[in-house]
């Protein structure tokens, strides 16, 4: 007779398996929750108590560790030595190991959950069995997954066993469920430790404690496959999955977009309005309202705003609505919405909005300030993570804002009171454009966005190229210094009047010598902020 043992947290479809085990002629083993549940509907089994002859201790977290449990599963059948030993120890093989986890992230997530009481959801039992039958696939066949029992189920009428092919497809599947499960055993343990995004040193290890939210239509292209995973420990940035209140599904270009809006946005420090295009922020800007904000950003170039993500730090009231109600746009997200704003929005069927605010800011309203760390927000972002060569490139995330910066005038010329405020905020939106990066801004407005070239003084004509006369008497930023005086040229022929860059070049002086030429005034920040 067959033997398989089941244990399973989630009893989804366990009693029609354990029924077609048991038609099949199988033996059922199993414990606690699961033999209970199992008996109550019919299913005829034997505890795991009476066949290692041990009972369960210490309030159950001890049942399964056992010899004659794990003996039967890891005995390799075509070993005569392994045999011989399971005879002379009564130890009968296992066949099948059906078993799923104690639902520990569900626990963690519980508001006012203790420590003790997510500990106790911590398996133990479980992830060996699961580990010894998936080592062992060859003559064990694993199930962690109730979507699988049906595939079971079905090879069992049929054949009378599990193929090989399935066996060896189910073990992979195991070894990523313990994975996962212990990979979100990491993120809550590290989120408890107040310094953890303070270390200077990345650990030698990688752990990523990810899971799915779900499918998407294509990646970039439509012959890309595509995913969207998130923390299993969610930090400081909400779900999308319960973030979209209408719309479209989102897509891969959507969700890449949005990222740089959504940070964008809660690094300004008013009521502000960022709209994204192909992952560039191509009009920034404050204002009173959310109307105004929108329709300065909207104006900073109108071209490229077509087809764009847009994103608030603040509500979206009705005025805000009515004025993108007739604008294609892709996605909206805020914070909130005025029910007269949804009402607005919501005509456009294909609209993606999006309720998604911070669960928590610094102190200074940046979403990434530097008292943002992984105690306060667990999973908070504090990292980039992207692929490279085959392997994975993390960094921290560049939180630097220019009040965190030491500006220092290098020009004859001071800098006014207006062009200072004009260039901290210039330099703001400098860090979510592509490098070489070029931000104009007028007041609290971009006029021209030039980025992602290869050199900084086409980045320069683009962005004043796109300003056109709004150029003069505008403030430039620069996300990294200028190599040559060429671009510094180019910001006076158009008539910027102040210019904020890192410094750091050996040619910063002939640099500073143009803009004394043009009365322009030059501030130098100190730190560079590439995006590539």
């Amino acid at each position: 007779m067959r033997r398989a043992v089941l244990s399973v947290a989630d009893k989804t479809g366990i009693g029609e398996l354990a029924r077609a085990l048991q038609d099949a002629g199988w033996e059922i083993v199993s414990s606690g929750g699961t033999a209970a549940y199992l008996e109550s509907n019919g299913i005829q089994v034997t505890q795991v108590s009476q066949v290692t002859g041990f009972p369960e201790m210490l309030d159950g977290r001890v049942k399964t560790l056992h010899p004659k449990i794990h003996g039967g599963i890891l005995a390799l059948r075509d070993k005569t030595e392994h045999m011989q030993q399971l005879e002379m120890h009564k130890v009968t093989p296992v066949d099948m190991v059906v078993c799923n986890l104690y639902p520990f992230v569900q626990a963690a997530k519980k508001p006012g959950v203790t420590l003790e009481e997510v500990i106790e959801q911590i398996d133990i039992g479980g992830p060996s069995l699961i580990r010894a039958a998936a080592k062992n696939y060859r003559w064990v066949t694993v199930v962690c997954n109730p979507d699988r029992y049906q595939d079971i189920i079905g090879q069992i009428k049929v054949h009378g066993e599990v193929s090989l092919d399935l066996r060896l497809e189910l073990a992979c599947e195991a070894f990523a469920h313990t994975a996962q499960y212990d990979a979100a055993i990491f993120s809550y343990f590290a989120s408890l430790l107040p310094d953890l995004g303070a270390q200077d040193q990345f650990d030698d290890k990688l752990v990523l404690g990810y899971e799915k939210v779900f499918s998407l239509r294509y990646g970039e292209n439509p012959h890309q496959q595509a995913a969207y995973y998130e923390p299993v420990f969610e930090g400081n940035i909400p779900s999308l999955h319960r973030a979209q209140i209408q719309g479209k599904a989102l897509s891969y270009n959507n969700i890449n977009d949005l990222d740089s809006a959504f940070h964008a946005v809660w690094d300004l420090r008013s009521t502000g309005c960022v709209i994204v295009k192909h992952a560039a922020p191509c009009g920034v800007a404050l204002g009173e309202t959310p109307r105004e904000a929108f329709d300065a950003a909207f104006q900073g170039d109108p071209v490229s705003a077509f087809g764009g993500i847009v994103a608030f730090n603040c509500e979206v009231d009705k005025d805000c609505a009515e004025a993108m109600k007739d604008i294609f746009l892709e996605v909206v997200a805020a914070p909130s919405f005025t029910q007269d704003a949804l009402e607005i929005l919501k005509a456009k069927k294909n609209l993606r909005l999006l309720a998604i605010a911070p669960s928590c800011l610094s102190k200074d309203r940046s979403l990434n300030g530097p008292s943002a760390g992984a105690g306060e927000c667990a999973g908070g972002g504090s990292y980039t993570i992207k692929t490279g060569m085959g392997g994975i490139l993390v960094q921290e995330k560049d939180k630097l804002l220019p009040e965190f910066e030491e500006w220092r005038v290098v020009s004859k010329r001071q800098p006014t009171g207006e062009e200072l405020s004009t260039l901290k905020f210039a330099m703001t939106v400098c860090k979510y454009v592509k490098s070489n990066s070029i931000v104009l801004a007028r007041g609290f407005q971009t006029v021209g966005i030039g980025g992602g070239q290869p050199n900084r003084v086409d980045a320069v004509r683009i962005a004043i190229k796109r300003a056109e006369d709004r150029a003069r008497g505008a403030c430039l930023a620069s996300d990294a210094f200028f190599p040559f005086p060429d671009a510094v040229l180019e910001a006076a022929k158009a008539g910027i009047t102040a210019i904020a860059h890192p410094g750091g070049s050996i040619r910063d002086q002939e640099s500073i010598d143009v803009a004394d030429e043009h009365g322009i005034a030059m501030v130098l920040t100190g730190n560079r902020h590439f995006l590539h």
